[in-house]
């Protein structure tokens, strides 16, 4: 392999490190978006649950005033 070709190889493999990088960057950002958002979404889940725990309730209460 003759030292031009050995350089050509370097570059490329250069370009790539710098692009994986890049995309892992991104990658790294989604996935840190994502588990903000289903953590909000966890949230909001557990806070309807409650509230239709609470009118279930409610509901056999008023059942068993009648």
């Amino acid at each position: 392999m003759d030292l031009k070709k050995l350089e050509d190889k370097v570059d490329e493999l250069i370009q790539t490190v710098e692009r994986l990088r890049s995309e892992n960057k991104t990658l790294r950002q989604s996935q840190t978006n994502l588990v903000a958002e289903r953590d909000k979404l966890m949230t909001k889940t557990e806070q309807a649950r409650v509230r239709v725990e609470s009118m279930i309730q409610r509901l056999r209460t008023m059942e068993d005033e009648q």
